[in-house]
């Protein structure tokens, strides 16, 4: 069975998480991902942080598809626009908790991969 991606989902909830927690959230984003929107002076090695915290950034939405909102550049206001899949990660640039993101994270394995896969789980009920 063909699941959406779980990345939208992860970064709603870690970004409430770390907000609840009086933390400021940061992305680390492919810059050059198709469909990247963001201020290219700011871009290092194609990569580039973002400060998503409340008070950063305005309008911002999480969506299943891209992370989007207006900020302040050097004082320029710029509307940014993260496809979700160029999100590497989420944290809170005070400690550092968050998750980083592989490339594979949403891979689903082919159907003959599938049946390893299932025979390998190693869930157990805790009670």
């Amino acid at each position: 069975m063909n699941m959406s991606s779980s990345r939208p989902y992860l970064v709603r909830a870690l970004y409430e998480w770390i907000v609840v927690n009086d933390c400021s959230p940061y992305l680390l984003v492919n810059a050059k991902a198709e469909g990247a929107v963001v201020p290219q002076e700011y871009v290092s090695k194609d990569k580039i942080i973002l400060n998503i915290a409340p008070k950063a950034v305005r309008d911002l939405q999480l969506s299943n598809n891209a992370v989007e909102f207006n900020a302040r550049f050097a004082g320029r206001p710029f509307n940014v626009s993260v496809p979700i899949h160029a999100v590497m990660a989420i944290y809170a640039i005070e400690n550092g908790r968050g998750m980083v993101f592989s490339d594979d994270d949403d891979d689903t394995p082919e159907p003959d991969d599938a049946d390893n896969k299932a025979s390998r789980a190693n869930l157990k009920v805790v009670k």
